[in-house]
């Protein structure tokens, strides 16, 4: 393919991404959905106007660098450390039984597997994926009901950040595993050293950064260094770590999250990814999805998917919040607020593919789980806000302005 030909696929991409893209926030989906769809239908199992080549895998790469960096940057780190044990409970329960019950499903399905086998690996590996948690849906609305700040949306939005830091040490460690060649003592003395490399580095480059921004305030010099920060630890954890670089990025966000000018990079970041390297990544998910092999059995597959991985976070999640003291009605909407699924569940999957874990038919299913989990969350919530006792004047306050900003 002649060399030009890359800006003939990007501009075909970029297009379709944000016209699908748009199409989604009209059907009330996520962008990211219409993003992937749109990716799926240029992709060579529809049209074929694009096929995946290194330079756009590279591209892609690139876009979940700096979707997990942002994740990280805006990381409420203070308001993390003081929601403490109970969040933290929540989260473990989110990452655990989503992980247990994905496991058990592929086993259902294709067979029990014994330990340390391909097999057993990939059915760990599906569980891995219900892992992941993202709450900007249910965040919006709780926005709009205005009970963001209250205890239930403060715990669920604490648990979920957590949950995501949970779920991507157990990535690090599967795909550890996953290596033949790899001790499972070598894994763990890997992953805890690279923590502890993190830690240390973490706050010398913290110092940095925060005497430069002292310095330099609001200035592109910050982001530009902390890009450079974000892609060089991202290096370190694969290279010298074994660590995934999507790890070390998340890391090199949250080390960067306290700083003053944290929003103006995580700004900065973000017009990068939505103009180009998001929809790219998004975009070749949809290319790698292969529905030609798809059959009875997939379909079957997607839909139990999709049922354990909704079940598994509200059974979890609910009854630890339960067992801290959480009434019934309170534990039940932290379960559900816990249990929409999108970047991170891609980001997850698309790593799973990269190191022999996934095969493209099975996005099928994660993508399913995205658009079921986007457009049930909030009706559910609503459902049981609705049950509650007139809120006060305050909540009925912020719902108020929240919906006036809105318009």
């Amino acid at each position: 393919m002649e060399s030009y030909g890359i800006f003939r696929d990007l501009a075909i991409i970029l297009v379709a991404a944000k016209v699908f893209g748009i199409l989604a926030r009209k059907c009330k989906a996520p962008q990211v959905v219409g993003e992937i769809i749109a990716g799926l239908l240029i992709g060579p199992s529809i049209l074929g106007l694009v096929n995946q080549t290194d330079f756009l895998v590279q591209m892609a790469e690139i876009g979940v660098i700096l979707l997990m960096f942002s994740a990280g940057l805006e990381t409420d780190l203070k308001e993390l450390i003081k929601t403490g044990p109970i969040a933290f409970l929540i989260a473990c329960a989110g990452v655990f039984v989503p992980l247990v019950g994905g496991t058990l499903l592929y086993m259902g399905f294709y067979g029990s597997a014994p330990w340390g086998s391909d097999k057993f690996y990939q059915a760990v590996f599906i569980g891995v994926i219900m892992t992941a948690t993202s709450v900007s849906i249910t965040v919006e609305s709780l926005k709009e009901m205005g009970k963001l700040k209250g205890k239930v949306g403060t715990t669920i939005l604490s648990a979920a950040i957590i949950d995501d830091v949970i779920g991507i040490i157990v990535l690090t460690f599967v795909i550890g595993f996953k290596n033949p060649e790899s001790d499972p003592l070598d894994v763990v003395k890997s992953t805890i050293l690279f923590f502890i490399f993190a830690i240390i580095v973490g706050f010398i480059s913290y110092k940095i950064f925060k005497m430069a921004d002292e310095r330099y305030p609001h200035t592109r010099r910050i982001p530009i260094a902390g890009l450079a920060y974000c892609f060089g630890l991202a290096f370190i954890a694969e290279h010298f770590f074994g660590i995934a670089d999507i790890t070390g990025a998340y890391v090199a966000g949250i080390i960067l999250c306290s700083i003053r000018d944290s929003e103006y990079i995580a700004e900065k970041m973000d017009i990068n990814s939505y103009m180009l390297f998001g929809p790219i990544f998004f975009a070749s998910i949809g290319l790698k999805t292969n529905i030609d092999n798809i059959n009875g059995g997939i379909i079957l597959f997607s839909i139990g998917f999709v049922l354990v991985a909704l079940l598994c976070k509200i059974i979890g999640c609910g009854l630890v919040a339960k067992v801290c003291r959480f009434n019934w009605s309170d534990s039940l909407k932290i379960g559900v607020g816990m249990m929409t699924r999108g970047e991170v569940a891609l980001i997850v999957s698309q790593k799973g593919l990269a190191v022999g874990l996934l095969t493209p038919v099975y996005f099928t299913a994660v993508i399913f789980l995205i658009i079921v989990s986007s457009i049930s969350t909030p009706i559910i919530l609503k459902v049981l806000y609705a049950k509650d006792p007139v809120e006060d004047k305050n909540r009925s306050h912020e719902a108020f302005l929240y919906k006036k900003e809105k318009e």
